[in-house]
């Protein structure tokens, strides 16, 4: 008993600046979160800015969305790193730093592509670039997550976690205002190419990284795979159906509408900055900077709303406010382009989003059950995403027929059925909440909420690393 005490206080411990210092592990990972936080914004909501700043149709724009998918559906090759060695490297390095410094050298040359694609002579090379940067980027993500969980015991994964959230953060700020700054002074070939070069503190950190690989499985002894797959897909699925009934629809399309506002807007906020004659430097400071602090205090409003009114509740404010705050682009889609309007717009999104974020996030933890949580967690946050991001695609073509302002009003009546469901189902956790054992769940991510102007396109797929990615 006293060592499960023990264990649990340590686990709860929280990340210390000589932590750094102290292990080198959470110093290579905090460089790591660092190379896995900066190529999103470059394929997401920096792509975009660039994209409307050379004059690209609104309809094109928002078809461009769809070339970020592969951060929605790197599990689909997710199990091939463990099992496939990179030729040459593998031996020298190991399997994960192998993979590691050849998606970040693959990262980096994509990038490289992208700053050397003009939009308006070359737009379907550029598309290419940026969606190769998605691949082998969410490519990084999987390994980089697999060398923290083996890096590391149960007991330094949340300090593991917090750290990689904390360079990933730095990562989208660099992405953000960083590339939005230099693209203001020397234009966006230099800001690609600096965000290329920057690649190389992933790079290092990979190098220096001790290697850890689990052995490979002895040829002799064969698996049941017939078996193995009934227990890792079939039977997490079963065990929610079980405890849910026919309500587990209901659930599963309350997750996969909470967000859909949110993703659905926010590919066209960038664009609508742009035509309303804001400066990238403007859009840099106010959105990418100001608009993620007011995010990570929404994230705290919302942790705060759990705690003191109870997740039902916070699930019901959460999923009103999000989709109201989008009248707040309607608004600033009416106005003149100035500071304080923009300024004031995305408080009212961020603040919301984020708010709306941690209240999905508990609402998808209490959903699962010990033994199956990973599982079922994959499935919720990968079904709670992926809608959002298809839709998302067609959201320039209805922006060309009715404007901005009807646009996001629209996306702000999205919210309407979603309320309705939170009543409906909200409760349901409760209801048939599993018994709970002491051991603690499987580690999934750090339930951290969206930050910035709160789509939650910059989440990829795991909570630890969320973010908004219009930002």
């Amino acid at each position: 008993m006293a060592a499960d005490s023990t264990a649990s206080t340590t686990q709860r411990r929280k990340l210390r600046l000589r932590d750094l210092t102290e292990d080198r592990r959470v110093a290579q990972m905090l460089a790591l979160g660092f190379s896995s936080g900066l190529p999103l914004l470059l394929v997401l909501g920096t792509f975009t800015l660039r994209l409307a700043d050379s004059g690209i149709d609104i309809k094109t724009i928002g078809l461009f969305s769809y070339v970020a998918l592969p951060y929605s559906l790197k599990f689909l090759w997710a199990p091939s790193i463990d099992r496939v060695d990179v030729p040459f490297l593998a031996p020298r390095l190991g399997r994960k730093r192998a993979w590691m410094v050849t998606t970040q050298i693959a990262t980096a040359l994509a990038l490289v592509l992208m700053a050397f694609a003009d939009p308006k002579e070359q737009l379907a090379l550029l598309g290419v670039g940026a969606f190769l940067v998605a691949f082998c980027a969410a490519t990084q993500d999987v390994v980089i997550d697999g060398w923290r969980i083996e890096a590391a015991g149960t007991d330094l994964q949340g300090i593991m976690a917090a750290t990689s959230n904390l360079g990933y953060r730095f990562g989208l700020i660099l992405a953000g205002a960083g590339a939005l700054y230099v693209a203001a002074y020397g234009g966006w070939t230099l800001a690609y190419l600096s965000m290329a070069a920057l690649m190389s503190v992933g790079f290092v950190a990979a190098l220096l990284a001790t290697p850890y690989d689990r052995p490979r499985e002895a040829a002799t002894g064969r698996r049941d795979l017939p078996a193995a797959m009934r227990r890792a897909v079939l039977e997490p699925l079963t065990d929610l159906h079980a405890r849910m009934g026919n309500a587990l629809f209901a659930v599963l399309a309350l997750v996969a509408l909470y967000r859909m506002p949110d993703f659905v807007s926010g590919v066209m906020a960038n664009p609508l900055y742009i035509k309303l004659g804001y400066g990238k430097a403007e859009i840099a400071t106010i959105v990418k900077l100001f608009g993620i602090w007011v995010g990570i205090a929404g994230g705290f409003l919302g942790g705060w709303s759990i705690a003191r009114l109870g997740m039902f509740v916070t699930l019901i404010i959460g999923a009103f406010i999000a989709a109201a705050s989008h009248l707040s682009l309607a608004w600033l889609a009416l106005g003149e382009p100035e500071q304080w309007r923009l300024a004031v717009a995305v408080s009212i999104e961020s603040l919301c989003g984020s708010f709306a974020g941690i209240a999905l996030i508990a609402y998808m933890s209490s959903l699962t059950t010990p033994g199956f949580a990973a599982t079922q967690y994959a499935l919720f946050s990968s079904l709670y995403a992926l809608p959002g991001k298809l839709v998302a695609g067609t959201s320039g073509f209805v922006v060309a027929a009715y404007g901005f302002p009807t646009f996001f009003a629209m996306t702000a009546a999205v919210g309407i059925p979603v309320v309705a469901l939170c009543f409906a189902v909200g409760r349901i956790p409760q209801q048939t909440a599993p018994e709970r054992t002491a051991e603690p769940a499987p580690e999934t991510g750090n339930p951290i909420p969206p930050v910035g102007l709160a789509s939650p396109e910059a989440e990829p797929d795991l909570p630890t690393k969320a973010a908004r990615a219009q930002t």
